[in-house]
């Protein structure tokens, strides 16, 4: 049982790796947001036709995952 919780002591990240890691899901969970707005906002002060509105949306939304993938696997490599 000490030589478990030693070891947890010892894998814990650092409090900057745990700001990096929170300041990247915050800007995960933007991205997807401003996407999601794009498409669904019909009044919005861009003057975009609904396929524009809905490229960007998609490109928006998809480089958010894009960064979730990346923030998921640098977490899980520091953790080994």
């Amino acid at each position: 049982m000490l030589s478990r919780k030693k070891s947890q002591d010892e894998t814990q990240k650092s409090p900057v790796q745990r700001f990096l890691f929170v300041l990247g899901i915050v800007f995960f969970l933007l991205y997807f947001a401003l996407g999601i707005i794009i498409i669904f906002w019909k009044e919005i002060p861009l003057s975009l036709s609904y396929n524009g509105r809905l490229g960007l949306g998609l490109l928006l939304i998809g480089y958010s995952f894009l960064r979730f993938i990346r923030i998921v696997q640098k977490n899980n490599s520091n953790d080994q």
